[in-house]
């Protein structure tokens, strides 16, 4: 009889594993390019509990040293899992080692001291640049083989950190909040949590880096300098599954130079007033696997980076083989991002299955002149969104500078503003081979904007199968081999599609559909081979020509 039953167990053990198997195999299926499958981490059978290590539980006893202790100790062993069992704990930054699996039970709730004392400034990567900012309150750096399961919830305390604007709270939350303490600005639009902070943002030129003071002042400034509440460097194999994400400083969760990641099963939260409260942030990685997640965040949600500027350019790390499905996005800057700090490239990257509701914008790619790299080999499929209030799909390749006028009317070259000739160099950065299918939209403002350079337009840019119920429709400005294959545009404002300073356009496939004419209207003198619709083409009432458009862009 025992014989029977442990083979039984044995039966149910292979089976359960096998349907693991055939579900990690399922996320390789229909992939557009090659890529090794993800190497999975596995622990030692080791398994401690926090309270062994004198964790006390309640919220008000600082757990630092009991973390620590724990995991030096697993570490010592070859690695195991830390369970955090049902409760509240406190405690400042946890360093995770190689072979560690921090276990979070259901029930449990780990949150992160507001003492900025606990956090020393250290060297670090934040939004691209190589900086100094405070120590992450989860960190790994150069470990293998690591992991963060379990369904408690991982609170960073940013509210302890983070400047809020007036504009993005209601009436009744301003007040609570100056209440709280801090400084409010001169201006009576933004609130600062402390002297420190005001004087690091004063002190910035660019952006969060405070570049404006010497680094043996950068103490004065410690609160401005938030940090990210995950942040894992040049690591190998990490997997997280399960747990809230929550309430980060600054990003939620930061793979940086990382390879073999699998992000799984998360929810990841943040109030909409958070700035630069995002979801997460994968940066130079290679071999990653992100599925079956939530996230509800104040900035973009899903993003792909790669460095900023010259400093990325040095790295000359892309992110490269990520695999994308089956997430949902509600509030965030943007649904799936890839910038604008991409300076050492992406490629490689397939995106499907995903859900965006309210999302500022829905898929979005952005850069600007000065940031190099080469963003190609993106496809993107079956992904649903309802109430974008900006664009459904969006290259700006101005993003923090001037992009094209494209106003209505605009005809002559008298009225345009001048456009500055720049060269191709490093610095230009290039997106090309991105492609959509299958992709729906209702309820939204704009179905689809592309932005190119004059200089490198965007090339290659394909959309087919897909549909957008929104207030604008399309319009297009330096880019060249656009494709707009089976898609219905249904649209109450504006003209169907603005062409301007484009090339090698094929619209001949859409369906426009709106009461309001023109259809389409052509600009620029470096426009042609546009390819439109037979019946707008054929009826010259429908199709506005530009003064300075030649008579043969349009076919």
């Amino acid at each position: 009889m025992k014989k029977s039953l442990k083979m039984i167990g044995l039966a149910a053990a292979l089976l359960f594993s096998g349907q693991i198997y055939a579900q990690n195999q399922d996320i390789y299926k229909n992939i557009e390019f090659k890529m090794p499958q993800v190497t999975e981490t596995s622990f030692p059978a080791n398994t401690v509990s926090i309270t062994q290590f004198g964790g006390i539980s309640g919220g008000t006893v600082k757990n630092t040293e009991a973390f620590r202790k724990a995991i030096d100790e697993l570490s010592k062993k070859g690695g195991g899992k830390l369970v955090v069992p049902r409760g509240m704990w406190l405690t400042g930054p946890i360093v995770l080692k190689s072979n560690i699996n921090l276990h979070v039970e259901e029930g449990a709730f780990i949150v992160f001291s507001k003492d900025k004392d606990d956090y020393p400034l250290l060297d670090v990567s934040f939004e691209g640049l190589n900086t100094i900012r405070c120590q992450s309150p989860i960190s790994a750096k150069n470990a293998t083989n690591i992991a963060i399961t379990g369904k408690g919830v991982i609170d960073g305390s940013g509210d302890a950190w983070r400047a809020i604007k007036k504009s993005k709270v209601s009436e009744s939350q301003w007040k609570d909040i100056v209440k709280s303490g801090g400084i409010v600005s001169s201006d009576g639009k933004n609130w600062y949590p402390s002297e420190s902070y005001k004087k690091g943002l004063e002190s910035s030129s660019n952006f969060n880096v405070p570049d404006k003071i010497s680094k043996d002042e950068l103490i004065t400034v410690k609160d401005f300098l938030r940090p990210v509440m995950v942040s894992l460097v040049g690591c190998d194999k990490v997997l997280l599954d399960g747990p809230t994400f929550q309430n980060s400083p600054a990003w939620n969760l930061h793979p940086l130079m990382c390879s073999n990641v699998i992000l799984r099963n998360l929810t990841v939260r943040n109030p909409w007033f958070s700035q630069n409260g995002d979801g997460v942030d994968l940066e130079s990685c290679k071999n990653v696997l992100i599925y079956d997640n939530t996230f509800d965040v104040g900035d973009d949600a899903i993003c792909i980076k790669s460095g900023k500027d010259e400093d990325g350019r040095k790295r000359g790390m892309p992110t490269e083989n990520v695999i994308i499905k089956n997430n949902v996005v509600y509030h965030g800057h943007g649904g799936f991002v890839i910038g604008s700090e991409m300076s050492g490239g992406a490629r490689n990257i397939h995106v499907s299955d995903c859900t965006f509701i309210g999302t500022d914008i829905g898929l979005r790619f952005k850069t600007t002149r000065g940031r190099g790299g080469i963003v190609e080999n993106i496809y993107i499929k079956n992904i649903d969104m309802i109430n974008i209030p900006t664009q459904t799909i969006g290259f700006n390749m101005f993003y923090e500078g001037a992009s094209p006028v494209l106003e209505d009317g605009q005809k002559k070259e008298g009225n345009k503003t001048p456009e500055k000739v720049f060269p191709v160099t490093e610095k230009t950065p290039v997106f090309r081979n991105i492609f959509f299918k299958n992709i729906n939209a209702v309820n939204s403002d704009e179905a689809i904007t592309l932005f190119g350079l004059a200089e490198m337009n965007l090339k290659n840019i394909v959309i087919e199968d897909s549909q957008f119920e929104t207030k604008k429709a399309l319009t297009i400005a330096d880019a060249d081999g656009i494709q707009l294959k089976n898609v219905k545009l249904k649209y109450t404002e504006g003209t169907g599609a603005t062409i301007y300073n484009s090339k090698n356009i094929n619209l001949s496939t859409v369906k426009f559909e709106s009461s309001n004419k023109p259809y389409v209207k052509v600009l620029g003198d470096k426009t042609e081979a546009v390819l439109l619709p037979k019946e707008i083409v054929s009826d010259r009432n429908l199709l506005f020509i530009g003064e300075d458009v030649s008579k043969n862009a349009v076919k």
